[in-house]
């Protein structure tokens, strides 16, 4: 038997890795989803929350944040751009957990310190997730990166 004709187990995912990536890409979708319906129901109170950080033109950054996660969730939902859409959400996450959760805040609330350290769980998912892909299942195959 030559290699080309050989197949391993790993090369094939399993009915229950194909269920679990599936409910992976949907529970990331979900988290954003959330995000998104607070930034559209209280679009003043997140203008608010973004300049109490310092940043100016607060309401066009609303509007920006709000943008970006509708276009994470149709990344997500529908694996076009997966790998890609999966790197960016891990950047955004990482820079929420450092700007409206990182050190500064920790004096404040020690509840901070929780918030920040459960944005980096969400963080290693999505870049386990960027170097999977969008599985084989409920997705469109549109990217640049190719995932493993």
């Amino acid at each position: 038997m030559t290699t080309d004709t050989v197949t391993t187990t790993a090369s094939i995912p399993s009915n229950w890795t194909t269920a679990a990536m599936l409910a992976g890409r949907l529970i990331f979708a979900l988290v954003f989803i959330m995000a998104v319906s607070f930034k559209l129901m209280d679009h003043a109170g997140t203008a608010g929350y973004i300049a109490s950080a310092g940043f100016p033109l607060p309401d066009l950054l609303a509007w920006l944040a709000t943008l970006l996660e509708l276009a994470l969730i149709a990344c997500l939902l529908t694996g076009a751009f997966f790998s890609e859409a999966a790197l960016l959400a891990a950047a955004y996450v990482l820079f929420l957990a450092f700007t409206f959760h990182g050190p500064s805040h920790w004096a404040t609330s020690q509840a901070e310190f929780g918030f920040f350290v459960d944005h980096f769980t969400f963080i290693a998912g999505l870049l386990f997730a960027a170097t999977r892909g969008p599985g084989r299942v409920l997705s469109v195959k549109l990217g640049w990166i190719t995932p493993r």
